[in-house]
């Protein structure tokens, strides 16, 4: 489906599937965007990325894994500084470089490189993205790859903190890199490059052997033959009606049940119930579809909407607002978005939670996004783990507070304390 879509657009390389394992709760930009703490779990899903993404010759599209060689146990978002990964050999074949294994396996036909420094493997200070020893000596000449290695964004702060836009375009093509992706200042990459050959730094083999990479990934997508999209037939591709509803499907079978004291989910009485939606901005669309969703079965339903700009005052205020409720029911958003540092709620959300489980009326949270969320809210009544903040994810959360669809999911990963890999209560439909 992601293959089809892309092809209908004109794009031909998209930057998945993440082979990292995510086995650091505290991991900041990681989270959803792995598949799971579990190294076979993770190859399985990233194996099966690939092949549907070259099952259909015509719509080929180029699969990269990244981030190499594993972003997952890191508490660092790279966007802001250089992470560290403090396993040794043994630790990273067992764990971090499985599923780049299987990739490479599946002959996906990119890997995209991790700004994270790995001593076991090279200096603390040198990130992965400008290692020889990384990027030739273990993914090339150990593992085997032989397809592309594209940089993550070189303007990233886990390289531009410690090199110049000039120095880190060389470096990396140095390293083993066959693109540079996201250079601050591509002019001055360029010219950095350009500079390298001329002096005989980089030589003229080294950059011909990026290129022909590059040439047979293009022969491979059919770009030698059919370089334009069809504008006409766009609509018939893109948002069709069973992609749709084959996404949704996901959605409902992906939702978890982690907690659920007193039978509070689904719920008894929707129609006494409080709703709390909280976004991830205040300008941003999560949650228009949850409201709309929830107004759809209970028309006059109390929908209050906080996010991370509102006051402790306004927010008392407009949860004071809600006294006359049975119970809460908060649909939490929280994608770890890159640049931000951190994963969990911001602002005053966590006080309106707190606030709420103090009522002593039965609360419901439901995660649309991280799953590790209930580490800092133990006390709820309820936990449902969507694992996504997309429009299906908002509507398989209304249907399984309401019943209409059986709960069956199973935790990809450990919450700490609280959950382990694999649990997930299993509760029927409504009949």
């Amino acid at each position: 489906m992601t293959a089809r879509e892309a092809r209908a657009l004109g794009i031909e390389w998209v930057y998945y599937p993440v082979a990292d394992v995510n086995n650091n709760p505290d991991n900041p930009i990681i989270n959803i965007r792995s598949f799971g703490e579990n190294p076979q779990d993770v190859a399985a899903q990233v194996k099966a990325f690939i092949e549907g993404a070259h099952s259909d010759k015509k719509n080929y599209i180029l699969a990269t894994a990244k981030h190499f060689p594993g972003h997952g146990d890191t508490a660092v978002d790279t966007h802001l500084n250089l992470a560290t990964i403090p396993a040794d050999m043994d630790r990273l074949q067992r764990l971090e470089l499985v599923p780049f294994k299987a990739a490479i396996e599946a002959n996906v036909d990119a890997i995209m490189t991790a700004h994270i420094a790995v001593p076991a493997l090279a200096p603390p200070d040198l990130p992965a993205t400008l290692s020889p020893a990384i990027l030739t000596d273990l993914l090339r000449k150990q593992l085997g790859f032989k397809g592309l290695v594209i940089t993550d964004a070189l303007d990233m702060g886990g390289v531009a903190q410690g090199f110049s836009g000039a120095d880190a375009a060389v470096r990396a093509l140095e390293a083993g890199a066959d693109t540079l992706l996201m250079p601050a200042d591509p002019d001055v990459a360029i010219r950095a490059v350009v500079a390298a050959v001329e002096s005989g730094r980089l030589t003229r083999t080294r950059i011909r052997e990026s290129v022909v990479r590059i040439l047979a990934a293009k022969e491979r997508t059919g770009l030698d033959r059919k370089r334009f999209v069809d504008l006409e037939g766009i609509g018939d591709v893109v948002d069709s009606p069973e992609d749709n509803a084959r996404a949704q499907e996901i959605a409902d079978r992906a939702v978890t049940l982690v907690r659920n004291a007193g039978n509070a989910v689904p719920l008894a009485a929707p129609d006494r119930a409080c709703f709390v939606v909280m976004p991830e901005g205040r300008y941003s669309a999560e949650g228009h579809i949850l409201t709309q969703e929830i107004r759809k079965r209970t028309r006059g339903a109390s929908v209050t909407q906080a996010d991370p700009s509102m006051s402790r005052d306004s927010l008392d205020e407009a949860i004071g607002k809600l006294q006359a409720c049975d119970n809460f029911a908060i649909a939490a958003f929280s994608s770890g978005g890159s640049g931000s540092g951190q994963a969990g709620l911001s602002g005053e959300l966590p006080h309106v939670i707190e606030a709420l489980i103090a009522s002593g009326k039965p609360v419901t949270l439901v995660a649309l996004g991280n799953p590790y969320l209930l580490r800092n809210f133990p006390n709820v009544a309820a936990y449902i783990a969507t694992f996504s903040t997309v429009p299906p994810s908002e509507i398989a959360a209304v249907k399984a507070l309401w019943g209409e669809i059986e709960i069956r999911g199973h935790l990809p990963v450990t919450i700490p304390g609280i959950a382990n890999y694999g649990e997930g209560i299993q509760v029927h439909a409504r009949q």
